[in-house]
């Protein structure tokens, strides 16, 4: 990736993140049930890249609703459970910004965070959000987190009628660590499906709750709204792997914990 610059994704990169949502073609299935599919590529123990695909069937969740909710980063401070810190830095173009998220992971791995460039785009129907990360001067990694890379990551809803949408999520994650098998395994048979499922549930509250959080206020949609300051894309470079701390935590015993029901 050297001598790359940074750059917001075109219409081309969009339609190819939607084609590899589609696809099935060297994706190994590892967990179906109730609604949710799990896929997961090059998901081996001691590899630094992790790859994995999660689709869920909305039944009573229309696309409009699914996508306020991937976007409304007040919302997400309030259902989001894993998340540490999200805010976002500035805006790049009417459709891309830039932003800082962390969560907690599986104990006792240290905690993770990620700077990404993050682009969206209606396309007929459907819609799509992705993100790749990016170093901005302003927010190097911290000495209490691991900076991980998100190669690319994002989500595509697909409109399947009024109240009713498919959600995939697509993540190439690059966490910066060994990583032990049980948390390999728990990733894509438990934590990939909660998540979903709490985003479902996230959406079955969203319209109540908006109506009482600024009810008109999506600068996803009207970017004319927005309150975020613009930035050039000259301040952001490309967040080589190989340049953060790599850690080994493969030798680490899942912590016993009580997990959340839901």
């Amino acid at each position: 990736m050297s001598g790359q610059t940074v750059t917001v994704p075109d219409d081309q990169a969009f339609a190819s993140f939607k084609a590899e949502c589609l696809s099935e073609d060297s994706w190994s299935l590892t967990h179906t049930k109730a609604g949710i599919t799990v896929w997961t590529q090059g998901l081996e123990e001691g590899k630094s890249v992790h790859k994995i695909k999660c689709r869920m069937v909305c039944k009573d969740v229309s696309a409009e609703i699914m996508y306020d909710v991937l976007h409304d980063i007040e919302y997400r401070r309030k259902w989001d459970t894993n998340v540490i810190e999200t805010f976002d830095i500035g805006r790049l173009t009417v459709n891309a910004d830039v932003g800082y998220y962390s969560w907690k992971c599986p104990k006792p791995l240290r905690n993770r965070d990620v700077i990404t460039l993050r682009s969206w785009l209606p396309m007929g129907k459907d819609y799509i959000i992705m993100n790749y990360s990016v170093k901005h001067a302003k927010y190097p990694p911290k000495k209490d987190m691991v900076r991980a890379v998100s190669i690319q990551t994002g989500y595509m809803i697909q409109s399947q009628g009024p109240n009713h949408c498919t959600l995939t999520y697509m993540a190439q994650v690059d966490p910066r660590g060994s990583l032990p098998k049980w948390v390999v395994n728990k990733s894509s048979h438990f934590l990939a499906p909660r998540a979903m499922k709490k985003i479902n549930k996230a959406c079955l509250k969203y319209s109540e709750w908006k109506q009482r959080h600024n009810p008109g206020f999506k600068p996803w949609i009207y970017p004319e709204q927005t309150t975020l300051p613009s930035i050039p894309l000259s301040e952001l470079s490309i967040q080589h792997a190989d340049s953060l701390e790599n850690i080994d935590e493969s030798s680490l015993a899942e912590a016993q914990e009580r997990e959340d029901s839901d």
